[in-house]
């Protein structure tokens, strides 16, 4: 037999299913849905509820945490980087991101449950491992996955309608995680969980076997049809030079579209992450809860709002890919966002009153849905091109970007939050039964930039850098003459 009939990628474990050349409802389902929802699971988790179990369950220091948080968003920068050139050179039968994605069905199920184990009981030493642990997940596991991840969505077709298809799955994903972390482990969290460590780990190790068993499946039905590209022929062992880290930022920071698409996915993530995180004190500072019987009901606000904003964006989950198959991603978004600044004009202008804000809250989030599910294909879209262009992929270097803007959002805004909290005289420890009596104005309006303004002025920004995106005008003919050089033999 020959090398690539014995060779690892080629046994019954290791072996791609898919056949086709073009994607099927499997790949889509098991490829770009239940095995990203599996792997993020853990992260949704996080999310919404690690700050909760640092503080009442293994009650850390909160200026340790703090510390911890920012200094770690330079290694999480840092190995998203390093990661994205690692699969750039990657040269397997498998393709250069699905062996990532094989190896994370191990870093990222066991370094999901490590902040759970905790076998310390000093302070010191118990902030030392957490330190450990949490770094090891956001800084190792999960960049590895996520990048690799983020990868596929380029490499898997030509075909920029299956791409914003599978682009679509992938981010459905990700928000079906968010909704779990902020809606129903709460819950668990609440009425089972509590205080208790040992229930934590058993819960976690649990979503850990989840995890492990979904990325593998995502293994076995994705399949890299344009990394096949390089290697002449699908399947064979030929493979294209690696372009050096100094050609690819040559090459993708010379190309406009890619500034652009970058740019506005920073405005969009970051002021997403924002808005995030200040909803509880927007909930509890500045609606009026009354509508709920109590001043301090601001918990079922936040549980409508959040309800609210989830709801069009379920919907719109299956309109968004056939417009933009329809009328283009760029107009598509365009319109999106106007929606969005429409829905965040609403609320603004809703003064805390539940209603106009809940109503502004979910057209808003309606108007999101298009970018949210949109974005990693435009960004293929635009790899392409610089590949034209080029003659070089830059798939591991743009994703490992996007990686990091998206991991780097959460740590970043929260930091720049409580700055504004702490410029605008925000009262900790303030009787929240008090409603907004509770806060001075200047507190209240820092609190309603953060959650409404910032978020609908970045809507705008973005609607106009959308304007400038067209790279979808010749795509089409550029894929062909990228088609006919591999078959050339050659490059640009």
């Amino acid at each position: 037999m020959d090398k690539k009939e014995t060779g690892f990628w080629n046994t019954p474990l290791t072996s791609s299913l898919v056949r086709s050349q073009s994607v099927k409802l499997p790949e889509m389902l098991l490829g770009y849905f239940i095995g990203p929802f599996g792997a993020l699971l853990s992260s949704g988790i996080f999310t919404s509820i690690l700050q909760n179990y640092f503080t009442d369950v293994l009650k850390l220091d909160l200026s340790f945490l703090t510390g911890l948080q920012l200094f770690s968003t330079i290694l999480i920068v840092a190995a998203n980087l390093v990661v994205g050139q690692l699969i750039e050179r990657t040269k397997a039968l498998a393709g250069k991101a699905r062996p990532w994605v094989l190896l994370s069905a191990l870093t990222l199920s066991a370094a999901s449950v490590l902040m759970f184990i905790v076998p310390f009981q000093s302070p010191t030493a118990k902030m030392v491992w957490i330190a450990i642990a949490y770094n090891l997940y956001y800084a190792v596991a999960y960049p590895i996955y996520n990048t690799a991840n983020s990868t596929l969505i380029p490499v898997s077709t030509r075909d920029s309608k299956q791409r914003a298809t599978l682009a679509s799955f992938t981010n459905v994903a990700g928000l079906g995680v968010m909704g779990v972390g902020s809606m129903v482990f709460p819950m668990l969290v609440s009425f089972a969980l509590k205080e208790n460590q040992g229930l934590w780990f058993m819960t976690m190790l649990a979503v850990a076997i989840f995890t492990a068993l979904t990325i593998y499946l995502q293994f076995k039905f994705t399949r890299e049809r344009v990394t096949e590209e390089s290697m002449g022929t699908a399947g064979s062992d030929a493979q294209a030079k690696t372009a050096t880290l100094g050609e690819q930022l040559k090459a993708v920071t010379s190309e406009k579209w890619w500034w652009i698409t970058i740019i506005f996915y920073i405005c969009f993530q970051w002021s997403g992450a924002m808005k995030n995180g200040s909803m509880a004190f927007f909930c509890k500072w500045v609606l009026d809860n009354t509508f709920f019987g109590s001043a301090d009901a601001w918990g079922a606000s936040q549980s409508l709002l959040a309800v609210l904003g989830a709801i069009p964006m379920a919907v719109a989950a299956a309109l968004v890919v056939p417009l933009a198959n329809k009328f283009g991603k760029r107009t598509v978004t365009i319109i999106g966002m106007v929606v969005g600044v429409i829905g965040g004009v609403i609320a603004g202008l809703g003064q805390g009153q539940i209603v106009p804000v809940a109503v502004g809250v979910a057209i808003k989030c309606l108007g999101s849905a298009p970018a949210c599910y949109l974005i990693l294909a435009m960004l293929a879209d635009v790899i392409d091109h610089i590949e034209f262009k080029s003659g070089i992929r830059t798939d591991g270097l743009t994703m490992s970007i996007y990686s990091s803007i998206m991991v780097a959002a959460t740590p970043i805004c929260n930091a720049i939050f409580s700055a504004i909290l702490n410029g605008s005289g925000y009262a900790q420890g303030a009787d929240v039964a008090l409603g907004t009596a509770g806060q001075t104005a200047a507190a209240q309006g820092a609190i309603t930039v953060s959650y409404i303004w910032i978020e609908t002025i970045a809507y705008a920004l973005c609607a106009v850098l959308m304007l400038l995106w067209t790279v979808e005008k010749n795509l089409p003919e550029e894929q062909k003459t990228i088609a006919e050089r591999k078959k050339r033999g050659g490059a640009a």
